[in-house]
């Protein structure tokens, strides 16, 4: 199966997209790592990207690989992910001070 063609996003060197039908109406939208990893010699290894509606045309992020979460707009997401930051990541010594 193929990408959507209003998926914006190229994979990253070292990386690839693959679409399974998910459920009557669905795309899951995997991205493939080739780079090694030690628990594994399959290469590449996949991990869940998203998920698209095929009839409404929309795009949705990832509770996990078997469940879909909410809608997202496409323009906010990354090549690497379709879940959004919530909050700024800032690490500090001062996040783990009470």
């Amino acid at each position: 199966m193929e990408l959507p063609h209003s998926f914006p996003h190229v994979p990253p060197d070292g990386y690839c997209y693959r679409t399974d039908q998910f459920k009557p109406g669905y795309l899951s939208i995997w991205i493939g790592n080739y780079f090694p990893f030690s628990y594994t010699q399959d290469s590449p290894v996949y991990s869940i990207w998203g998920f698209y509606n095929v009839k409404k045309k929309k795009y949705f992020s990832p509770v996990n690989s078997k469940t879909i979460g909410k809608e997202v707009d496409i323009c906010l997401t990354t090549p690497y992910t379709s879940m959004q930051i919530l909050k700024p990541l800032r690490p500090s010594v001062l996040s783990f001070v009470s």
